[in-house]
């Protein structure tokens, strides 16, 4: 096209997404035959599950397009699966589900049709920020405390309500959180549902990390804001299968104005997700035995992985919350500040840069996801490793030591122990 560009102003200037460029970053390295420890992208370590496999196998041929909202037997199956997580609070039904490819794409046309502003923690993930930006949503950010977890607190959501009354507002709440491990036990979420309601704020709960609690206690804020909270899953964390791409979203009865809004722009946008995913997915969703032990050895695997992680920082003085669920930790090294200065490295953007150049280590600076460029904080997923062996391998019986750690994820201690090391050089 002759003449000066056209782009649209909201994407003028837009970069790539931060997690998919370190990933596709470290593949060019690995080929150009550097040794990289990939920390970067959150990608689950685990296979999906035979059975899932086998289902997907059996559906290879079904090439129709299926409803817009989601094959049916999926859909029941989504309702089922979060109505065992909610319980009494609210009852569901397949028609309270939108399936999509990938809750990405799902939060993405949340944020076209909901008209209202996009509230975040800081930190929070990296892709809900640039949607907003691209849809020309304001982002309210609200910082958090490491000392308190980085969560949200209701007089957080209380005074940023008070300040602007009457405002439409959507809140996305990601817990286990993505970049920090953290996650909210029950009186925490009954807390702010209290809050929220009473500013009528619209919940869009990122529950994709659910199933790994690392204890196996996942609670959705759902069951005590049931009327103004949409639960989001898929199959890309707890099932591995985020290649797939499949998304759901579950939405109360209260909210079928804004499904049916959902459900006109997939209309005239990706149509409907892949038939034979969708019937995949079936056998994912339903729960069974087989799924159930398999989740059960990835909380496992996972809660040891992290928490060894997590004391070797601690030990090399680098401060870091432990992890309660799902892979990621979010290290500070605001400890050590000045003396990286003085070796050149003025922020995390510079620290991770440096890693990855001198140690291999990729990981991603905080302000990707958030907070102030230059904050001395950044986030690394502790998922180099197969979890195919290391699923098969596990032993409930047997508490997971440091020797099995080493034999099964080498890579990811090798990595730690490197970026302790930098940071004390």
């Amino acid at each position: 096209m002759q003449g000066r560009p056209s782009l649209n102003l909201q994407v003028r200037g837009l970069a790539p997404s931060a997690t998919v460029s370190i990933n596709e970053r470290s593949n060019d390295l690995l080929a150009a035959g550097r040794e990289v420890f990939k920390l970067g992208l959150g990608q689950s370590p685990f296979p999906v599950p035979d059975s899932v496999v086998e289902a997907l196998r059996a559906n290879a041929a079904r090439k129709e397009y299926l409803p817009v909202r989601g094959l049916p037997a999926l859909r029941d199956a989504v309702a089922a699966y979060h109505q065992r997580g909610v319980a009494d609070a609210h009852e569901y039904s397949g028609e309270h589900v939108l399936v999509g490819p990938g809750s990405k794409e799902l939060m993405f046309i949340t944020q076209l049709a909901f008209y209202g502003d996009l509230v975040l923690p800081s930190p929070a993930w990296v892709s809900y920020s640039p949607q907003a930006r691209i849809i020309g949503r304001q982002v309210v950010w609200l910082p958090t405390r490491a000392d308190n977890g980085w969560k949200l607190t209701p007089a957080d959501i209380d005074a940023l309500c008070r300040r602007d009354r009457g405002r439409p507002r959507v809140l996305i709440l990601n817990y286990p959180s993505n970049p920090t491990g953290q996650t909210y036990d029950g009186d925490e979420l009954a807390a702010l549902a209290e809050v929220l309601r009473a500013h009528d704020v619209l919940v869009v709960s990122d529950e994709i990390y659910g199933e790994l609690h690392h204890d196996g206690a996942h609670t959705s804020i759902a069951r005590f804001y049931p009327e103004g909270t949409i639960v989001s899953s898929g199959l890309s964390k707890w099932c591995g299968a985020g290649g797939w791409r499949l998304g759901t979203f579950l939405f109360p009865r209260e909210l079928e104005w804004l499904q049916r809004a959902m459900v006109a722009v997939a209309s005239e946008t990706y149509t409907s997700t892949s038939a034979p995913i969708q019937c995949a997915a079936v056998a994912a969703f339903a729960f069974g035995p087989d799924i159930a032990a398999y989740v059960a050895h990835e909380q496992a695997i996972l809660k040891a992985l992290g928490g060894w992680c997590h004391r070797r920082l601690l030990a090399g003085g680098i401060a870091c919350a432990a992890p309660q669920g799902g892979f990621y930790l979010f290290p500070e090294f605001h400890a050590q500040a000045d003396a990286l200065r003085r070796r050149g490295i003025a922020g995390g953007e510079a620290l991770c840069e440096r890693l990855l150049e001198e140690t291999g280590v990729a990981i991603l600076p905080g302000s990707e996801f958030g907070r102030p460029f230059g904050d001395f904080t950044a986030r690394l997923a502790y998922v180099d490793f197969d979890g195919g062996p290391a699923l098969a391998a596990h032993d409930p019986q047997r508490p997971i030591d440091d020797a099995w750690l080493r034999r099964f994820a080498p890579r990811v201690l090798t990595a730690i122990e490197r970026l302790v090391a930098f940071v004390a050089a």
